[in-house]
């Protein structure tokens, strides 16, 4: 296998010249995750005040990972045709749009609707962000860049959650302030003065190629997307279902999220210096026994806080790592093609992820949504171990370089990332 060796680093003033460059992508960016994050559990809690039934709201979520799954696939195209700042004004616009249907019509074929235009929406938004900040990087600077992109991100969404405590959900000014910060966020892109950059589309990769070279990465991405799709996608209603104010709701998500923010990088250097798959494995492991002692816990208990943030920092991880896997098993070169078919599968599992949680909560009640994230993660770790027992690993000086990269990311995020062999 051949390893490209990792470029010259970066200095910091090299790395703050080229955030400056791109200020205002990356407050449209902050803007844009802000609005997201407060409108899909607000739209968790809203659902369950409304009294939809379970598996409807869970049809519903699953609506967004639908139309992020053909925005992933039709917005590189439409980038390559119409230009950065022309698309993402468009479709920062549609989602705004989106987002105030959902109070305008409060029914579940409607928001339904709008979760899937709003799902295509946000890839297309991802592809523009993150092909322009490729284009601004350079090899020295790609993993600072992308580091800050994550923060930035993950960030947004964290502050997305905390707003749900400062309004009414079962009104409709928190709709017109999740659109806000959407339409809000074309204004940093439309007057910061930035060159528009040039667009490439990927090479297509197969699933089925990524597979045939990484079974534990495809299995594993799979059921991360499960994982990831039940817990953005029905997290809020579990907790509203079992007696969680509108403030404790917001903290309940806000807990995960921050997690996953503090953890990315300590998983990241650990699975950089022992066998990847004994990384992903471990970290499933802990996320598997994390979920099934949520249950016992009262909904109250600030220890069920403490765990939510425990179990963030394990389940979202695991994207990256076995996004890792699989290119510690493919030639290097291939970092965007892998990453696009990885998203499509990462995809795929968001789409059952909440339908899964919602069966579970009506077939064992409230604490299935624990036990939907139990069986995901002990998928992940079963199969984990099965491919330690029958295939010998990548030996750990050919392991190339963890990044953490957000679950929700396009695939253009790889082009952010150089198949640069650790430090």
């Amino acid at each position: 296998m051949s390893v490209i060796p990792a470029a010259a680093p970066a200095s910091g003033t090299d790395t703050v010249r080229i955030a400056a460059s791109v200020w205002g992508l990356f407050a449209a960016i902050a803007l844009m995750m802000a609005g997201n994050g407060l409108l899909v559990t607000l739209l968790g809690v809203r659902s369950e005040l409304e009294g939809f039934a379970t598996v409807v709201i869970g049809g519903v979520m699953a609506f967004y990972y639908v139309g992020f799954l053909f925005g992933s696939r039709l917005a590189p195209l439409v980038v390559a045709h119409v230009g950065h700042i022309r698309v993402f004004s468009g479709l920062a616009s549609l989602a705004s749009a989106a987002a105030l249907i959902h109070v305008a019509f409060v029914n579940p074929v409607s928001w339904g609707a709008m979760r899937l235009l709003y799902g295509f929406c946000q890839a297309g938004l991802y592809v523009v962000a993150e092909s322009w900040l490729n284009d601004r990087a350079t090899n020295a600077t790609r993993g600072r860049i992308l580091s800050l992109y994550m923060v930035t991100l993950m960030g947004g969404i964290f502050s997305g959650q905390l707003l749900l405590s400062i309004g009414d959900p079962s009104g409709f000014r928190m709709f017109l302030l999740a659109s806000a910060l959407v339409s809000l966020a074309v204004v940093p892109v439309a007057l910061a003065a930035s060159k528009t950059p040039s667009f490439e589309l990927p090479r297509a990769l197969r699933v089925r190629e990524v597979a045939r070279a990484a079974p534990l990465g495809v299995f594993g991405g799979l059921w991360a997307g499960v994982a990831s799709g039940a817990f953005f996608g029905m997290g809020a209603v579990y907790a509203t279902a079992v007696g969680m104010r509108p403030q404790r709701v917001a903290l309940f998500m806000a807990a995960a999220i921050l997690g996953s923010i503090l953890f990315q990088w300590p998983i990241g250097a650990a699975s950089d210096r022992i066998s990847r798959r004994q990384a992903i494995f471990w970290v499933a492991a802990a996320a598997t026994v994390a979920a099934s002692v949520a249950p016992t816990m009262s909904p109250s208990s600030n220890m069920l806080l403490a765990l939510t943030f425990g179990f963030g920092g394990l389940t979202f991880p695991l994207y990256s790592l076995c996004l890792a896997h699989i290119n510690d098993r493919l030639p290097a070169g291939n970092a965007v093609s892998i990453s696009a078919a990885f998203v499509f599968l990462t995809g795929l599992g968001a789409i059952g992820g909440p339908l899964m949680a919602a069966l579970a909560i009506e077939t064992i009640g409230v604490d299935g949504f624990w036990w939907s994230l139990v069986a995901a993660h002990a998928a992940i770790a079963g199969f984990a171990l099965y491919r330690m027992i029958v295939r010998r690993d990548v030996p750990d000086v050919l392991q190339r370089a963890y990044a953490p990269i957000p679950a929700r990311a396009s695939a253009l995020v790889a082009l952010l990332i150089r198949n640069g062999r650790r430090p």
